[in-house]
Parts: structure tokens; sequence; C-alpha cells
């Protein structure tokens, strides 16, 4: 394919997306359809595509049309490309521009802030109470491409020993400071899944700022741990990765963690997948990990659709949600026991405010401490508090 026609074809899925749908199943439903197209198109066509999702308010404005050609020749005009040279209708191309898609564009420094950093605008307040300075540079960094990050399985291997095994089969990766077992992959991404190293249980693909979530656990061997909202598994196996600890599964959704005892046994860990109201049943645990339902908002490069589905009642339900989760969490916690409440949120109300409310309405726990980090940080936002059960 011509990059004009890679173009073409994600205009067609950026239609798709605009009107609801999702875009990873239309980008795999295109590349079943097409299988013309190579991998190498398929991988252009989905950095169209999310590219523009990442920006799609900047882009809409540049391109003078929140539309799927309208994000493309905003985002054409945003990397300083003649729109002209590829909007031609040859060869599979796009069509050729109308005059008023030729009518002088703004620029982005034409544009109000909260549009030019992609924020929406019922949004805006709220970011801006919670980042405070940081809000331009954490919006910014929203608009690019998330990097993909590695975890070291320390039960198996180092991490000069995981780099090593990965720079043989291509893979080119750099330690991160977030985490002692993050690694960046900085070449070949896309063969990392398929590598040796990863098939062995060497490495599993997880954000930094999530490994360094895990790293502020408070862990030791021979206790009993909870991840009451799993999802995956991934904090799962980056906890049993740290401590000879008992580490128990649990998810509202458990089809979720269908694939956890294979990872875990790649990995060479333990955990035990719990079902239904199972932890209610089981003494309770030295530490509980409730890493909740969210907005989401600190993965947004990862999610750009989040961003532009996210509404003020779909976050009042996930406000609910997470204080249910919280009053859950608090009745299996033994005494001594941590409660960690962790999001990959941005926003005060879903993060200290949340505590802050629990903590009123909950006797016997106190704050023990609480993290914040940000995009700007190099992984993904995420929250962390830690709270103690009073013996």
């Amino acid at each position: 394919m011509t990059p004009a026609a890679r173009i073409a074809a994600a205009i067609q899925v950026l239609d798709s997306v605009l009107a609801g749908d999702a875009a990873e199943r239309l980008l795999t439903t295109w590349g079943r359809q097409n299988r013309f197209a190579g991998s190498k198109d398929r991988a252009a066509i989905r950095d169209h595509v999310f590219d523009a999702l990442r920006c799609r308010r900047s882009y809409a404005a540049l391109g003078g049309a929140e539309t799927g050609r309208g994000l493309m020749l905003g985002a054409l005009r945003a990397q300083g490309v003649d729109p002209d040279e590829v909007f031609t209708g040859l060869a599979y191309a796009p069509a050729a521009l109308t005059e008023a898609e030729r009518a002088a564009p703004p620029t982005l420094t034409d544009l109000p802030e909260a549009v030019a950093l992609d924020c929406p605008d019922w949004l805006e307040p709220a970011l801006r109470d919670s980042l405070g300075d940081d809000f331009a540079p954490v919006l910014t960094a929203l608009q690019h491409r998330a990097p993909v990050f590695l975890r070291v399985n320390l039960r198996k291997t180092t991490r000069d020993a995981a780099q090593a095994a990965l720079a043989a089969e291509s893979i080119v990766t750099a330690p991160h400071p977030l985490s002692e077992t993050a690694l960046e992959v900085l070449e070949n991404p896309r063969k990392v899944q398929t590598s040796e190293a990863y098939q062995d249980g060497l490495v599993e693909l997880q954000d930094a700022a999530s490994q360094a979530v895990t790293d502020l656990l408070p862990l030791r061997d021979g206790i009993r741990v909870l991840d009451l909202c799993a999802g995956g598994g991934g904090k799962t196996l980056a906890m049993a990765g740290r401590a000879e600890a008992r580490f128990f599964a649990h998810d509202a959704a458990p089809q979720r963690l269908r694939d956890l005892p294979v990872r875990a046994n790649r990995a060479g860990v333990k955990v035990e997948v719990l079902q239904g109201d199972a932890p209610e049943t089981l003494p309770e645990f030295d530490l509980v990990l409730t890493d909740v339902p969210c907005s989401g908002s600190g993965a947004w490069r990862r999610s750009p659709e989040g961003k532009w589905r996210l509404t003020r009642a779909a976050l009042d339900d996930l406000l609910q949600i997470q204080s249910g989760i919280l009053d859950r969490a608090a009745g299996l916690v033994a005494p001594d026991g941590v409660l960690a409440y962790a999001t990959c949120s941005l926003l005060d109300e879903e993060n200290a405010g949340q505590i802050n409310a629990f903590l009123a309405r909950t006797p016997g726990f106190s704050r023990v401490s609480g993290h914040s980090l940000t995009p700007i940080d190099g992984g993904d936002g995420f929250h962390l508090t830690l709270l103690k059960r009073e013996s």
C-alpha cells in the first residue's frame, strides 16, 4: 500500500470509530477483510488511527471537521505535510481537497488551550485542579504514543540478563528509572510476544508506572495477599515475582482472569484464582490490593477513545463503584494489615477524594502513605494510597 492509501484506510476506520465502534475491533476486522495489506501496512494504519484519536480535538480543528477525513487532514497539517501531496484521488488515495478544505486553516497557536491540548471542556476544570502546574505538560504527554515497557521477572532472571536475552532476538531495551524491574523497548516492540525471553517467562508486558506502584506495596514472605480487582492479573504476577507469599486473584469479571494460570506457570509463580464471593469465605488477608475501575485518564495515550467517551454520568457511576469496592475490601483486611487503593486516574476525586471519604466513614483505618505518578514521569498516570487497619 502507498502512504496515501494507508491514510485513506485510516479515514475509513476513523469514521466508524467516531460512530461509536471500538478502534481495536475495527482494525482487526479491516485486516481480515483486506488480506492484501501486509503487516507494515496494518501497523501504519493502526498508528494513524490512534494518533488521530489522541489528538482528536486539535486535528479536527486543523482539518475543519470532526470526521475521519478531517482528522487525517489535521494530522498532516500538524506534522507540516502538504495535504495536497496526499489527498490526490489517485491510486487509492483520499479524494482531492475541496476549495473549502484548502482555505487557510488555523494553526495550533491559534487554538484555545483546551483544544490545542485535546482536553474535553467539561474535564478541563477538574484536570487543572488535580494537576496544577503540570496541566499542560501532562496533557501534552497524553497526545503522544506511550512507550512499550517490560517487567523483568526476578524469579527467573536479572534485568541485565533479560536485556541480553532480548537483544539476542534484536529487541533493544533500556532500563527505566521508575522501577528496578522496568525495561523500555526501544526497537522491535512487535517481536516481544513471540520472543523466547517472553515465552520462557523472563519478561512480561507491563507499564513502568504500574511496576512502580507494585514496588511500593509492603510485600514480605509468608503473608496472604489478595488482588481484589485483578483484571488480567498483571499486578498479581508482579507481586508474586517479589515475595514468597500466598497470592489470590479475584475479579468481578472472571473471564479476565482466564489466562492467568498459564501466565503464572510461565512465570514460575503460584496464584490461586477465586470466583464469585470466594474472598469473603477465606481468612482475612495481610494485604488487599484494590486496583479499582476508573476513568483511565492516566492511560489515555494507550486508550485514547476513553477520553472522548467519558461523561460526567459515567464518572459518577465509577465513583460509586470505587467507594463500594473500598467498603468491601475493608472487611477483608486482617488486623495490622494493609489496604492498598490504586487507580490509573489523574483526577483527585477518584484518588485523594475517595480516600478522604472512606476514612471519614470507616473507623479503624489510617493513611500510611500516598503516591501519584503522571505520564511526564515516563509511564502511565497512577495513584496509590496505603491504608492500615488497626489491631
